[in-house]
C-alpha cells in the first residue's frame, strides 16, 4: 500500500502496471463463512415474452452493463481502455470513501451470453480482483429477459472476501465498514440501472455528455466527474 500526496495520483501508470498482475486467490478458497457469496437481484420494466425486444428495456440494460454505467461514481469508478477486447480487459477501480480514494485492479475473466433452458437471455461479464486488491473475488453482473414470463432482471453475482494482505489500519476500517459499503454499492447499482432503463424507455438521453478521459482511457460511469474536494482526498494504490 502507498500513500501520495493529495491530488497527485498517477491513475494511468497504476492502470498499466496492471498488465503484470495476476488474479488473487483460487476458486478453491470459497466456502462460507469465511467469504460473503451474495446475489443481488434489480426487477427492470417487462417485456412481452419471447426473446428480447428490439429497443426494449433488455437491450437498453445490456447496453449499460457492457459499459460499466450502472456503477455508483460516488462509490466507486474504473478507468480502462476502451479499444481492448471486454475479454481480459483490465480496469483499475477507484473505490471512493469519504476523503480517501483506493485504487485497485480487477480484469475481466468471463463474458456471458447464452439462452438457458430454451427461453431464457442472458447478457453480461465478470471481473476478478488482481493482486494488491483490497478485497478477493469475482462479480458477475448479468442482465436477464425469462422468455416465458416477460420479465427482465439486473443480477449481480458475487463472492468475496477482505484480502487478507491488508495492513492493520485498513483492515480495521474493512471490518467496520467493507461490508456495509459493498451492500450499499449493489444497491446503488439496482437503483441507477432501474433509472437508466425507464428513462431511455421513455426516449429520453440517458448519460448525456462525454466521459472523462486519461489520454487513450475512459473513466466509468460517464457521470464520473472530478470534484473540488479531490484534490484533497488521500489517495492509495494497492499495491504501493
Amino acid at each position: 500500500m502507498a500513500d501520495r500526496a493529495p491530488g497527485r495520483f498517477d491513475a494511468a501508470a497504476a492502470w498499466r502496471k496492471l498488465a503484470d498482475a495476476s488474479v488473487n486467490y483460487s476458486i478453491d478458497e470459497v466456502r462460507r463463512p469465511e467469504w460473503n457469496i451474495d446475489t443481488h437481484r434489480t426487477p427492470l420494466p417487462a417485456e412481452p415474452p419471447g426473446p428480447p425486444a428490439p429497443g426494449g428495456s433488455w437491450e437498453h440494460a445490456r447496453r449499460l452493463v457492457r459499459d460499466y454505467e450502472f456503477s455508483p461514481p460516488e462509490i466507486v469508478r474504473a478507468l480502462y481502455d476502451p479499444a481492448e477486447p471486454l475479454l481480459g480487459r483490465d480496469m483499475l477501480l477507484e473505490a471512493r470513501f469519504h476523503g480517501l480514494h483506493f485504487y485497485c485492479g480487477v480484469r475481466v475473466t468471463e463474458v456471458v451470453d447464452e439462452t438457458r433452458g430454451g427461453t431464457d437471455h442472458s447478457w453480461g461479464w465478470a471481473y476478478e480482483t488482481l493482486d494488491g486488491h483490497l478485497e478477493r473475488g469475482k462479480v458477475t453482473y448479468e442482465v436477464v429477459k425469462h422468455g416465458l414470463s416477460g420479465a427482465v432482471e439486473f443480477v449481480a453475482t458475487c463472492h468475496s472476501q477482505g484480502a487478507p494482505s491488508l495492513g492493520p489500519v485498513t483492515s480495521l476500517g474493512w471490518r467496520l465498514f467493507g461490508r456495509r459499503t459493498q451492500l450499499r454499492f449493489y444497491r446503488r447499482c439496482g437503483e441507477r440501472m432501474r433509472c437508466f432503463v425507464e428513462t431511455a424507455l421513455r426516449g429520453e438521453a440517458v448519460l448525456a455528455g462525454p466521459a472523462m478521459r486519461a489520454g487513450p482511457l475512459v473513466y466509468a460511469p460517464s457521470d464520473a466527474r472530478a470534484r473540488r474536494l479531490d484534490a484533497l482526498a488521500v489517495h492509495r494504490a494497492f499495491p504501493g
